[in-house]
């Protein structure tokens, strides 16, 4: 893969985070229980925070979840946690941080919606009343514009200038373009109210993938603030993950994008840490960032009868997943490594010697013998019953003499 050239932007800081130009991609997510029930917010927030959240989102659309949410982060920041904290705002943000002074200063960064702030005359005085306190206050905004709902008097304007064309574009066309209008308009207006280039995030979220990558790509195009990627109301399951992997994957790739969310529908029994999962497995296997040592393992065909590779995968992916908290903080770097469990001869050996440490277990009619390789080189031949056992002792011993400095 050819390095990554990422788009160029001003350094934007939200709390303890630095975001764009050359910083790390940023995960962020957001809670969603209500803000005004502390203890759930705080048990979520806490949640994805463990899971990788750099940035943490509230919603806070009244008097009731305002006080919440000042109650939750003093909490927050009473236990040592310093996480950035953004207050999502809709329609009546301006009222809600007027009156709520400590609020808007305990904020990290507020988000608003050009497209739902207000109608008219009310919408310019309601976006310059958030905007100042933002410059009062030295928070980061995000921009953020969603094409279900949309600025209503400029998508008007712009059917209006199409009807009268001689040419006219589809309606899908004019919201794409009063998508990116709304976006570089509305940060324009930011700035000229005095927001500083270094607090200012944008993003345009669509939920129709092809949607989504045009109208970014015309905005990164079209200016270089720092911008917040995701695909909005992408569903949930499969379709989820896959329809936000793959938007994010093309416009990243383009070096567009400083911070990312995956957006999936609540499901019953799932956390909502699997959101936070998503975006760091995009980023991952990407290679832009790593969390946890990636496991190559195949995908088993007619040679691979036996399920044991598939148990072992498994057991694999689950010590390493119960194991590093406590690598992280005893072996720096050990998100850096690459294990493979493989299933028979045909990639098995290849596949492990690529690995940094893998297992070729045999597959159907080969001898009941699992080569381990470590560093390229093969080096234990496992047998019997205990094949299981012995490899992850193996597994944690390269770990502790390659990640403590003694195997350097």
């Amino acid at each position: 893969m050819s390095k990554l050239v990422r788009r160029r932007t001003p350094v934007v800081s939200v709390g303890n985070v630095r975001m764009g130009s050359d910083n790390p991609i940023v995960v962020q997510s957001m809670t969603d229980t209500p803000t005004a029930d502390v203890a759930a917010t705080l048990r979520q927030t806490i949640d994805l925070i463990e899971a990788g959240s750099e940035l943490v989102r509230w919603t806070i659309n009244d008097d009731v979840a305002a006080v919440g949410a000042l109650e939750a982060l003093k909490s927050l920041r009473a236990s040592g946690v310093s996480t950035p904290i953004v207050g999502d705002f809709h329609f009546n943000g301006h009222e809600i941080l007027g009156r709520h002074e400590a609020l808007a200063k305990a904020l990290d960064k507020y988000r608003i919606n050009p497209g739902n702030v207000g109608q008219g005359s009310r919408k310019d005085s309601n976006f310059s009343s958030i905007i100042g306190l933002a410059v009062r206050y030295d928070k980061a905004v995000r921009i953020g514009v969603n094409w279900g709902s949309l600025d209503k008097d400029l998508l008007a304007s712009l059917m209006d200038q199409n009807a009268r064309s001689a040419t006219p574009r589809t309606v899908k066309q004019i919201m794409a373009d009063a998508m990116v209008e709304s976006a570089l308009v509305n940060c324009q207006t930011a700035l000229a109210l005095g927001l500083p280039r270094e607090k200012l995030v944008v993003s345009a979220k669509l939920s129709v993938l092809q949607d989504t990558i045009d109208v970014n790509e015309r905005i990164a195009s079209a200016c270089d603030h720092v911008m917040h990627l995701g695909l909005t109301e992408a569903g949930g399951g499969v379709k989820g993950i896959s329809a936000s992997a793959a938007a994010l994957a093309v416009l990243l790739q383009q070096g567009i994008g400083d911070t990312i969310r995956v957006s999936l529908t609540p499901e019953p029994g799932i956390p909502r840490t699997r959101e936070v999962e998503v975006c760091q497995d995009i980023l991952q296997s990407m290679g832009f960032r790593y969390f946890y040592p990636g496991i190559t393992s195949c995908p088993g065909c007619g040679r691979t009868r036996s399920v044991y590779f598939q148990e072992l995968a498994r057991d694999v992916r689950e010590h390493v997943a119960a194991k590093m908290t406590e690598w992280k903080k005893q072996y720096p770097g050990v998100e850096t490594l690459k294990i493979a469990v493989m299933g028979c001869v045909v990639n098995g050996p290849g596949e492990s010697a690529h690995a940094d440490i893998g297992i070729s277990l045999p597959g159907s009619m080969e001898d009941p013998a699992a080569p381990v390789y470590m560093d390229g080189k093969k080096t234990i031949l496992l047998k019997g019953i205990r094949i299981r056992e012995e490899f992850i002792d193996i597994l944690d011993g390269y770990i502790a003499r390659r990640f403590s400095g003694s195997g350097q």
